[in-house]
This record gives structure tokens, C-alpha cells and sequence, in this order.
């Protein structure tokens, strides 16, 4: 075989840092599409990002040369970084969340993320996180 090939789809969850509630409404469809972009440039393909106030959700395939560890880290730095650039003193929280997805489950997945501001007027971040860890055999 003279080709790598891989199909490592992960959906990612972080949070501002402290939970606070500090990414405006007005911003955060730039702020996806930086991450989208972001995580596009470092060679991932970007399926969806979405989120609201205080965390995100991006749904990547990773390259067969990069560690998620590495992805996360540049993904957080530079959408960070850019936030900062737009007049916003923002972190994201050190930790977050990363999820293997399925071929199968892809369209559940990118429309869950899509439709976060509606997902969010019946339940917190916290009761989402909890729920999530929940479904994949984690706890908190």
C-alpha cells in the first residue's frame, strides 16, 4: 500500500474559560468561521462548528499526521488569539472534550451542532456536559 489513508472524525467541546458567558451573539458566527477555517489550513476537513456564549462544537476529520492533542492546542491559540483581535479579552478553559464519531452518525452530529441556540433553551452547558460524558461511559 503506498498510501495512508484514515477516517478519524472527532467531535470537539470546549469551553470558554470559567464557563463565562463572553462570546457575543454578534460574534459567533465569525468566531465558527474562523475555527472552521483555522482548523482547515492545518490540514483537517471541518464538517461543522457551532456553539454559543460559553463553549464550542466542531466536528473535524484529523490528518493521519496529526495528534488531537496538537489540533485542539492550535485550534483554541488561534481562535483565542483572534478574539483578542477583535477587541474581546478571551480564553478558552485549558481542558475539552473529543469524541470519536461514526460515518453513520455524521448528519445527527453536524445538525446537533448546528442547532446549539435552540438545543440550549432546554438545557445548560453543564446538563449537555454531564449527558455527553454520560453516553460515552465517562464521568466528571
Amino acid at each position: 500500500m503506498s498510501h495512508t489513508h484514515s477516517s478519524v472524525r472527532v467531535h470537539c467541546i470546549f469551553s470558554t474559560k470559567e464557563r463565562r458567558k463572553i462570546i457575543p451573539a454578534n460574534m459567533q458566527p465569525r468566531l465558527w468561521g474562523y475555527i472552521g477555517a483555522t482548523a482547515t489550513k492545518l490540514g483537517m476537513k471541518t464538517f461543522a462548528v457551532g456553539g454559543i456564549e460559553d463553549h464550542a462544537h466542531a466536528l473535524i476529520a484529523l490528518p493521519p499526521t496529526m495528534m488531537l492533542s496538537e489540533a485542539m492546542q492550535k485550534i483554541k491559540a488561534n481562535s483565542s488569539r483572534w478574539m483578542g483581535e477583535q477587541g474581546i479579552e478571551f480564553a478558552w478553559q485549558e481542558g475539552y472534550g473529543a469524541f470519536s464519531v461514526s460515518i453513520s452518525r455524521m448528519d445527527e452530529t453536524i445538525a446537533y451542532i448546528q442547532n446549539q441556540r435552540e438545543h440550549h433553551k432546554k438545557k445548560s452547558f453543564e446538563e449537555e456536559w454531564a449527558e455527553i460524558l454520560k453516553r460515552h461511559g465517562m464521568a466528571e
